[in-house]
């Protein structure tokens, strides 16, 4: 886990370094100025020259800056190194996922994907601070102080055999008892952005049905949980500081009686004030150090949960590599499915697809109807090798698609999903997702080609009118047909239309048809849709049905020899279908 994450510093190592030899050089000086003080203080009360009080000061003056200097120098490479830790880190966790097959996807939520890339990240980062900063300057403090205070202080050291085990075995066992709800918290973090995220994505469901209360008490209990448990850990970790201060209390005692009497009864012979003055302030210097010792451990077990998490992440291996020696080329846009089986997961007991046996000429046109899990999607995501077949093979021009360079496949198949996603931007910029090159009268002609043309000239700036997040002002059919244009500037040789004109009206629908067949008749064409209107004029309709072909073949013959095709023409033929666009 370490290794994953050190590989992440990169560059940043020169001032993670200069950061632990800035700390090391500013608690030197820390420990050594209450040195020179107490002999300082001792000069004085003998009697000694002003000239040499001065040089003394003088000495100290310049030691209290560079132990400053020291310590600002090292707070600025700390905060360079940790926050460039952080965005390393954040930046290859973004690339592991976007090298993620949809198989790896499905093992983490979208919010758990969130949550590790925003506050395990900020977790981590923190923990890298503290670590190179903290985790050098308190051992160092407590080791250089306790060697100081036993030179200095003699019987007077012996205060520290009790107060450092009372105080160790009393850190220790706060921060033991606090670990349990600290870890408990991270995992509570990926359900109250779920929440949010559910919320916000069906924010117009949410309204229609009007469950903004639900919804509220559902965000508050997630919140709630987040609170309680916190709070449970920060009223043990309160118990630091009495304890710290009780630990402080007895130790300043301690020293000024016992050092008073040993004054008194040597005159000054064995110690005198400035010792007692330097054990005061090294009696500190240990406690502090071990406190902060003690919330590095807090803050590195809590880390340590956010640190497992990413590195869940980043060890997790893509189910999709390209082969050692893959084809760069597309020939055509012939598909052909040979035996083919698929389940989503190798524990899952029933297969998405069955013995599926399918042949494709390229430019032909092609058609799947079928009920909901009947696994036309699942059928459709083979081609672009969004998974793996489980058994058998598809081929594209001829190749199986896992020879190929997976962009390349990629780049030759197109694909447009009933919910495909806009971005926030312009309509060009959406659009060039298809071709970054593309000229503006390539764009327009994609969108006349996908009836996007007349809507887009219709909004303000036209072209350049700004889609928001996720395409929401803009209609169901609108952002369909945008897709569809985006999607056409790939200049694909496999075209795929997943349920993807669902929301346009028939007359829309038809006119997306009749283009397709005039402008791009090379192009292979897979419509999966539930109107037949949709597909009855296709060189060939499939029938899926529980993961298998049922029936394939044109219109006219699925109608004598398919029951299941039959009755879904029979039923929309009777009932009519749906002209309206969904605004």
């Amino acid at each position: 886990m370490i290794k994953k994450l050190y590989a992440s510093v990169r560059e940043f190592k020169k001032p993670a370094i200069l950061t632990l030899v800035l700390i090391v050089g500013e608690v030197f000086l820390e420990v050594l100025i209450p040195f020179i003080t107490a002999e300082l203080v001792n000069a004085i009360k003998a009697g000694a020259h002003m000239a040499d009080v001065a040089r003394t000061g003088l000495i100290l003056v310049l030691m209290a800056m560079l132990s400053l200097a020291c310590g600002g120098g090292a707070g600025f490479t700390c905060a360079k190194a940790s926050s460039g830790f952080a965005r390393n880190l954040r930046h290859d966790v973004f690339e592991k996922v976007q090298g993620f097959s949809f198989e790896n996807i499905d093992k983490f939520s979208n919010a758990s994907l969130v949550t590790r890339m925003t506050t395990d990240i900020n977790n981590v980062q923190f923990a890298f601070m503290m670590l190179i900063r903290m985790a050098v300057r308190s051992p160092l403090m407590f080791i250089f102080s306790v060697t100081m205070a036993a030179v200095m202080g003699g019987r007077l050291a012996m205060t520290f055999v009790v107060v450092i085990p009372l105080l160790l075995f009393g850190l220790i066992l706060i921060a033991k008892k606090a670990m349990p709800a600290f870890r408990a918290v991270f995992k509570k973090y990926d359900k109250l952005n779920e929440s949010i995220e559910e919320n916000v994505r069906g924010m117009r469901v949410v309204k229609g049905f009007s469950r903004e209360e639900y919804e509220k008490e559902k965000f508050a209990k997630a919140s709630d949980n987040i609170r309680a448990d916190f709070t449970r850990a920060e009223r043990i970790v309160a118990l630091n500081s009495p304890l710290m201060q009780l630990c402080m209390n007895f130790n300043m005692i301690f020293i000024l009686v016992v050092g008073s009497k040993i004054i008194v009864e040597s005159r000054g012979t064995v110690i005198d004030v400035g010792q007692i003055s330097a054990m005061l302030t090294y009696g500190v210097q240990i406690l502090m150090s071990l406190m902060m010792l003690s919330m590095l451990y807090v803050m590195l077990t809590m880390s340590a949960e956010s640190a497992k998490r990413i590195c869940e992440v980043l060890s997790e291996e893509s189910t999709l590599e390209n082969p050692e020696n893959p084809v760069y080329e597309v020939k055509d846009g012939s598909v052909d499915f040979d035996g083919v089986s698929f389940k989503y997961s190798k524990s899952a007991k029933k297969s998405a697809l069955r013995d599926v046996e399918l042949h494709i000429a390229s430019g032909m046109t092609v058609g799947i109807l079928g009920g909901t899990g009947s696994g036309k999607s699942t059928l459709v995501q083979l081609i672009p090798r969004l998974y793996d077949v489980t058994g058998g093979s598809v081929r594209v021009g001829g190749v199986d698609v896992r020879d190929y360079d997976i962009e390349t496949l990629r780049g030759a198949v197109a694909m447009v999903l009933q919910k495909n996603e806009l971005f926030s931007g312009t309509i060009k910029d959406n659009l060039r997702w298809g071709d970054p090159n593309a000229t503006d009268e390539e764009c327009a002609e994609a969108c006349r080609l996908a009836q996007a043309d007349e809507f887009i000239r219709g909004l303000p700036g036209g072209y350049d009118y700004r889609i928001e997040q996720g395409g929401t002002n803009v209609s169901g059919g609108q952002k369909q047909r945008l897709c569809i244009a985006r999607a056409l500037l790939k200049k694909p040789k496999v075209l795929i239309l997943d349920d993807s004109t669902s929301a346009v009206d028939t007359r829309t629908d038809a006119l997306i048809r009749a283009g397709f067949r005039s402008f791009i008749p090379e192009t292979t064409k897979i419509i999966i849709a539930q109107r037949v209107a949709s597909v009855q004029d296709a060189d060939m309709i499939i029938v899926m049905n529980n993961g298998a072909i049922a029936a394939m073949g044109r219109h006219d013959e699925l109608l004598r020899t398919s029951e299941i095709y039959r009755e879904v023409y029979e039923q929309q033929t009777r009932g009519g279908d749906s002209d309206g666009e969904n605004e």
